[in-house]
């Protein structure tokens, strides 16, 4: 077999239509298309997406993903074992000190202490918010803890 004998199976190969070429084409005058209608002419047909009227599935749909609650309130999290490595014993942990070790970024965000890690010098801790484990740690530690959080 040489590259000369390839040829494609019988049937395979068909050739397109070609539509409007005049009366004896079979397929000229109307091409095809009929006589009167939306579909007979130019530009004719329904768009992508037309759903017979109702509102197109496109425009029922939010225009973003996802849901923002405007009321949502973001803390930066701060763990225990953070503290435990930026403090020493007896410091008070606040906004301003945080900010001074380059813990948080701003010294007016909300801040949130979580749990993870140890702690083992005592801090007072003046934050936002605490979560049970930090409370439990911190207080285990000999620090305390003091609201608003």
């Amino acid at each position: 077999m040489e590259l000369k004998d390839l040829v494609p199976a019988e049937g395979s190969k068909k050739a397109r239509k070609r539509v409007g070429r005049g009366p004896a084409s079979g397929t000229g005058k109307t091409a095809g298309r009929g006589y009167n209608g939306q579909k007979s002419r130019a530009g004719g047909g329904k768009g992508t997406g037309f759903e017979g009227g109702q509102t197109p599935l496109a425009r029922r749909l939010p225009k973003l993903p996802g849901f923002r609650n405007i009321n949502r309130v973001e803390y930066v999290p701060v763990n225990v074992s953070r503290l435990d490595a930026y403090f020493e014993a007896g410091e008070t942990v606040d906004g301003d000190s945080l900010k001074a070790k380059g813990i948080i970024k701003h010294s007016d965000a909300l801040v949130k202490v979580l749990g993870d890690g140890e702690i083992t010098k005592s801090l007072t801790v003046k934050v936002d918010k605490v979560s049970a484990s930090a409370k439990a740690k911190i207080e285990a530690a000999g620090g305390k803890v003091e609201e608003p959080c």
